[in-house]
């Protein structure tokens, strides 16, 4: 299976899976060869990629030796000899490979690189706002939406009841239509349709319900990002794919709650949306940084503005009250060995990496930030086990995108 923007799409090409618009309608089946109607059709719905079967024509030495360069890029700060990393490895270099097979160019190194933000100005300069200042400054300007803290009201009450329950969530028409969407999605599997929030939280559960609510209202508040800055659907899909491993890798531990760790590894980039908002043209230099020296986007961070992304969501999230082990997990994804207990913070470390090694193949922009010693270890998979968990994760992404925008 190889994944194509709608532009890359040419006729001959077979779907490898049903195509379904945004509200789940059936478009076009699996195994139609696409004319030029059928392109011409997706333009006008707003399909942006599409899964085709792939290889569609020979790679010789050459394309094959541009593949690797290309790839290789992208894992020169891990540990080469690591199991999981080598893993990894394989898996960008075959997905990469397919979707070139498929008419798909490798950018270039200008392509990768942040656009220009020169004409935004940081909010605050270097070692005048520490990650503090500017959480401060976030929280003081805006109210995060108030209806995750009602939800929570209500769980914290001694008389909560999935009705009182639903009542408050159905208060917010967007929420519950999302919620309702990533429930009957394959994020769940249910053999039948949810439509009522009241069956959601029989089914679901309502603590479990409240942390999805949590982590869509936390997408919600972030709609002024300089797009000069980011590709804001890159940047989402790579949140989401690191949710969905998060999930798929909390399945395999014991106690843990899996929609926690996907919130997780949703928001686990939470603190860099701020840096985006609040110091723009940092971040830019940021971005350039990391990939003129092929090193991970927290490290240029650092080296740049003098502190990373997880130091800004620790403050942040501790401000709007987050759940202290889902911000544990975030706050320290890049770094799980130092906390006491590292298991959550391992699983979205591990995840991040799996995000970031399929992007690679969607023309991703920075470092494989690599695998902290311990924490494969600790959590007790195999290297079967990544590519079992990406078959699931292809089948889920797509939907669980349109469930959440």
């Amino acid at each position: 299976m190889t994944k194509l923007r709608t532009d890359e799409i040419k006729t001959g090409m077979i779907l490898s899976c049903d195509l379904r618009s945004r509200d789940g309608r059936l478009l076009l089946p699996c195994g139609m060869e696409l004319e030029e109607k059928h392109i011409q059709l997706l333009d006008r719905m707003g399909v942006e990629e599409v899964d085709v079967v792939g290889p569609s024509v020979e790679l010789d030495n050459g394309a094959l030796q541009d593949i690797e360069d290309y790839v290789r890029d992208y894992f020169l700060y891990s540990n080469p000899d690591h199991p999981a990393v080598m893993e990894l490895f394989r898996i960008a270099l075959e997905r990469t490979a397919s979707r070139v097979a498929a008419g798909w160019t490798l950018p270039t190194v200008e392509e990768r690189r942040a656009q220009t933000v020169d004409h935004l100005e940081d909010l605050f300069l270097k070692d005048m706002g520490g990650p503090e200042e500017i959480a401060k400054n976030e929280t003081e300007l805006e109210s995060f939406p108030d209806i995750y803290f009602r939800i929570r009201e209500v769980l914290d009450s001694p008389n909560v009841s999935a009705d009182r329950l639903a009542t408050v969530v159905s208060t917010d028409v967007g929420l519950s239509a999302k919620l309702l969407k990533l429930v009957n999605s394959p994020f769940y599997g249910f053999p039948s349709s949810i439509d009522s929030i009241s069956r959601a939280i029989a089914l679901v559960g309502g603590k479990e319900l409240s942390t999805l609510a949590l982590g869509i209202s936390t997408i919600n508040y972030f709609k002024d990002i300089p797009p000069e800055l980011i590709n804001m659907e890159m940047f989402w899909r790579h949140s989401i794919s690191c949710g969905i491993f998060s999930k798929l890798i909390a399945e395999q531990q014991e106690g843990i709650q899996s929609e926690r760790l996907f919130i997780a590894g949703l928001l686990h980039d939470v603190g860099r949306l701020i840096m985006f908002k609040k110091l723009p043209y940092a971040s830019r230099e940021a971005m350039l940084f990391a990939r003129e020296n092929s090193i991970p986007l927290y490290e240029a961070e650092i080296s740049v503005i003098g502190y990373s992304h997880t130091a800004v969501s620790e403050v942040l999230l501790k401000a709007w009250k987050f759940p202290e082990n889902l911000s544990e997990a975030i706050d320290h994804h890049h770094d799980p060995m130092v906390r006491p207990n590292p298991l959550e913070p391992a699983i979205v470390h591990l995840a991040d990496n799996m995000a970031n090694a399929v992007g690679v193949a969607d023309g991703g922009m920075y470092a494989i930030p690599g695998i902290e010693d311990g924490a494969w270890e600790l959590l007790g998979l195999s290297s079967e086990f990544l590519r079992e968990i990406l078959g699931k994760h292809d089948e889920q992404i797509e939907q669980i995108l349109s469930a959440f925008f």
